[in-house]
């Protein structure tokens, strides 16, 4: 069996094995491919952690309740939850041995599916407010309101919730008697394959395709109403407007590529590759999203450099006490 197939962590599909042939795993990683997945998900899993982190204190605890502040707080929250389990792939990975149990197993399938839902959700919901504030300024003003925008967080979380639940069901693990090393692997049981087909479908269609034509649409209708009305005297929120696009792209694109692939046996010796590269990429977009969606708004920057003055204030106080007692 290919041993970086056995490391494809959360984005893996696979079978139960129906031969008695005995399963034979590296030890440790120790390959190329899984040593820079594993370091990768530790940077991703210290900058995502870090970053969603202080987007959520200051969107929470140092900032007015707003609608933008909603908007944000609960993205950071989506991209946090998942980045606090990165370690249990790590290590599922340094291992190549899923050491956490059933249930485990199964909830980081979800973890990964709700973070992938709700947080493609909330960006098209930015883009959407975004475009009804430049579109209807007076309407908006009158109706956007804190308590609207908790509702349509909720229901785009449980929207979320249920769209990730079938990827958790079918996770599974499977153990081989004679090494007594565990795989966490999506188990489809249907002999047509019609339950994973619809699966990949259902998370293309909603988790990309509708998803990336609103988001698209929403900046194409900003971008000209910018442009007629004058009121960009820069190029700063149409290049802002670009990056965005094309991160969501770059980040989810391949990620769904890979899973039709999958579908395919005649591709099948070039998906643990492409999921290796699709991997990194969806994950990244964890936390990517902190500095391209709240780190850009004027309060969100004010804040952040307020809290790193009083941060090095409180440092240079404590030197200064500690340097004055010593003497």
């Amino acid at each position: 069996m290919n041993p970086i197939k056995e490391i494809q962590n959360y984005y893996d599909y696979d079978y139960p094995d129906t031969t008695d042939t005995p399963t034979v795993s590296s030890p440790s990683c120790r390959d190329t491919m899984c040593v820079i997945l594993a370091t990768a998900n530790v940077i991703i899993f210290v900058l995502g952690v870090t970053g969603n982190g202080l987007v959520m204190w200051i969107a929470g605890f140092s900032m007015k309740k707003s609608v933008n502040t909603t908007w944000h707080l609960s993205l950071a929250m989506s991209h946090f939850l998942f980045c606090a389990f990165l370690p249990f792939y790590v290590i599922y990975m340094v291992k190549d041995n899923w050491v956490f149990g059933f249930f485990l197993c199964k909830l980081q399938s979800f973890i990964m599916f709700i973070n992938m839902f709700s947080s493609i959700f909330l960006l098209l919901i930015i883009s959407v407010d975004r475009c009804v504030v430049i579109m209807f300024p007076v309407w908006a003003q009158n109706q956007r309101s804190v308590k609207t925008a908790s509702v349509i967080v909720m229901l785009a979380w449980i929207v979320s919730a249920l769209l990730s639940t079938p990827s958790a069901i079918y996770r599974n693990i499977k153990e081989d008697h004679m090494t007594t090393i565990k795989t966490c692997y999506y188990r489809y049981t249907d002999v047509k394959n019609q339950d994973h087909i619809a699966i990949v479908v259902c998370q293309f269609i909603f988790g990309f395709v509708i998803p990336f034509l609103v988001i698209v649409t929403c900046y194409a209708v900003i971008s000209r109403k910018l442009k007629t009305n004058q009121m960009a005297k820069s190029k700063k929120p149409f290049r802002i407007m670009t990056v965005l696009i094309v991160c969501f792209f770059i980040c989810w694109f391949p990620f769904h590529t890979v899973a039709f692939m999958e579908l395919d046996t005649k591709y099948h010796s070039l998906v643990p590759t492409g999921q290796n590269i699709a991997a990194a990429l969806a994950t990244a977009n964890s936390f990517m999203n902190p500095f391209l969606y709240a780190f850009m708004g004027k309060d969100f920057k004010r804040n952040f450099y307020a809290i790193l003055s009083k941060i090095e204030r409180t440092s240079i106080t404590k030197l200064y006490n500690h340097f004055t007692h010593t003497l």
